[in-house]
């Protein structure tokens, strides 16, 4: 397969970008001439980037239309537990390989997001920095790849589990046990913490669309 040409994959980057940011929600129509305008790009590269961006699944089709895709239950459970399953690995390795100043890096981390606890999008993007840090602590490279496309694929959720009450302490407290696990040395132990902490997190979430369809009732 050709690479794609330079403006293609900056168009591309740019609208990855607004849907991982929030800017672009499930459900959102993109319209080539309004993405064009919006960031200063000409249609074509535009136009390229949402073909990639439907053939990866992010974008789906809605008549004609494009919109940013959305993930049903059982796409839900299949993502989740791909993620426990690279998460649990990550952390492993961390616990094997990371330096002490990685460490370091990730116990500030969780000290610092303590003052995000009640603010659920601020704490979502520390929560992603936190993950990604034990990611790159696992100083494998295939590893991080694969769980940046999972992590893309996370964008297309509606909301945060954090946002549930009481869900940003918990995490808080959980992030600081795979921290010590890592720390410690404890490779079993922080592949147990960080996939504990994603099965919390998907109860959470599975709660949450349970009140949203009741609310709908």
């Amino acid at each position: 397969m050709p690479a794609p040409k330079p403006g293609s994959t900056d168009a591309y980057s740019l609208i990855l970008d607004a849907i991982d940011g929030g800017t672009f929600r499930p459900g959102d129509r993109l319209v080539e001439s309004e993405l064009a305008e919006r960031f200063a790009v000409s249609r074509t590269p535009i136009r390229e980037a949402l073909q990639r961006l439907e053939t990866q699944s992010l974008l789906a089709r809605e008549g004609r239309s494009l919109i940013v895709a959305s993930l049903d239950h059982n796409q839900t459970a299949e993502l989740y537990a791909v993620r426990g399953e690279l998460e649990g690995l990550a952390a492993r390795l961390a616990a094997r390989h990371a330096t002490t100043e990685e460490v370091r890096v990730l116990r500030e981390m969780v000290e610092a997001d303590d003052a995000l606890i009640d603010q659920p999008q601020a704490l979502s993007r520390s929560n992603r920095r936190f993950h990604k840090q034990v990611h790159l602590a696992s100083h494998n490279r295939y590893l991080v790849q694969q769980l940046d496309l999972v992590y893309r694929s996370m964008a297309l959720m509606a909301t945060t589990s954090l946002a549930a009450e009481g869900r940003g302490e918990i995490a808080q407290a959980e992030h600081a046990r795979i921290v010590s696990m890592i720390e410690a040395r404890d490779e079993e132990g922080a592949s147990e913490a960080l996939r504990a902490h994603i099965s919390v997190a998907f109860v959470t979430r599975l709660k949450q669309v349970a009140e949203g369809l009741e609310g709908e009732g």
